[in-house]
Formats: C-alpha cells, structure tokens, sequence
C-alpha cells in the first residue's frame, strides 16, 4: 500500500503538512510524486471507460426513442385500422420503451456528473503532482547545496586539524631546541644557579669551621703563654 490509498487522499492531501512530520522529506515527496502518478493513470483509465460506457448509453438511448416512435406509429395505424387490440399492444411496448430510456437516461446523468467529478479531481491532482515535483526539484537542490557545503566545511575542519598539528608540533620542536639549549651549559662544566647556590652553601660552612679553627688555636696559643 502505498502512502495514500485513495484518490481523494491526494487530491485532498496537504504536502506541506506530510514533509514536516517527515523524517525523509525527499523520499517522501519521491513516494508522493510515483503514486500521484499511478493513480493518475487508473483515474484517466476510470474515465475512459465511463466516457466510453456514456457513448454506449447515447447509442441505446437514440435506439430506443427510435423505437418508441416506432410503436407509437404503429399504434396509430393500429387505430386507424380499427384494431385497438393491435393498438394496445404498441403502446404497451412503447412504454416499454420508454422505461428503458427513462433508467438510461438517469444513468446517463450519473455518468455525466462522474466526469464532471473526475474532470475536476483530475486538475486538482495534476496540481498537486505539479506542486510535489517542484518541492523535490528544491529538495533536491538543498540537498546538493548542503552536501556541498558539508564537503568544504570538511575539508576546512582537516585544513585547520592539520594546520593546528604543523603548530602544534613546531612549537614541539622549539621546546626541545631550548631544553637542548639549556642542557648545552652544563656540557662545558658550567653550573646552573642551583649549583651556585648550593656551592655557595658549602664555602660558608668552610668559611666557618676555618675560623672556629682559628679561635681555638688562638686560645690555646694564649694559654700556654700564660702558663710559662
């Protein structure tokens, strides 16, 4: 089954209303479009069989006010033979006639009013069928022109990925070229601040212990003195 399942579904559809609750709008509108299209095709074939069973029924019907003239002719010539049983059986068969062409002609009407229906229906679906061709021809390009977009968008989002990356590792390898260059100091036996620091520390702890040295021999020297 298809997205409508009858005529009058289309013709009355609201397009507008099917893409919005769409998840797919371009496969819908291609659905739309193919069963507008079939139906199309068995609403035209609808209406040539009933333009053509309208002709039949012009035919039958021309036929039998023929005959009906026909019996009321022989009915007065019946009568004016003085045959009245004659006469009665002409006219019984006129309005024989006449019964057939009245439910003929009351068929005829119907058919007459179902083209007209159809005729109008018909319009309105080409309408419709003209007006979701030209919604996928805009989908469609939408579509492309989005498609598009995304590919350079694409190719923008990888240019900037890549040009963050060069960046990235450039500022890589200027990090490494100054941890070489600081590391380079200490190849010739120079020492970083920390070391100065440090051997700094240690010359005042000498520095001390020398002239604690001296005191105490300073001492001593003037003990022995004193003794003597």
């Amino acid at each position: 089954m298809g997205i409508f399942s009858r005529f009058t579904d289309i013709v009355n559809s609201n397009i507008n209303a099917i893409l919005d609750k769409a998840e797919d709008p371009e496969k819908i509108v291609r659905l739309m479009i193919q069963e507008m299209e079939d139906t199309r095709v068995e609403v035209r074939a609808a209406a040539a069989r009933a333009i053509a069973e309208r002709k039949e029924a012009s035919r039958t019907l021309k036929a039998l006010h023929e005959e009906a003239d026909d019996w009321q002719a022989k009915a007065e010539l019946a009568i004016d033979k003085g045959r009245d049983d004659l006469a009665k059986a002409a006219l019984a068969e006129k309005s024989r006639a006449r019964t057939a062409i009245d439910a003929l002609e009351a068929t005829r009407a119907a058919l007459d009013e179902g083209l007209e229906k159809l005729n109008a229906d018909v319009g309105r679906l080409e309408d419709k069928l003209a007006d979701a061709k030209a919604r996928q021809e805009a989908l469609l390009a939408r579509h492309e022109t989005v498609s598009r977009q995304l590919e350079v968008r694409k190719k923008i989002h990888d240019r900037r990925i890549d040009d963050a990356l060069v960046r990235f590792e450039g500022f890589e390898r200027r990090i490494d070229g100054l941890e070489g260059h600081v590391e380079s100091y200490d190849l010739g036996g120079r020492k970083d601040l920390q070391q100065k620091f440090s051997d700094l520390a240690s010359a005042e702890a000498v520095e001390a212990e020398l002239q604690d040295l001296k005191s105490r021999r300073a001492r001593r020297v003037s003990e022995n003195s004193d003794a003597g």
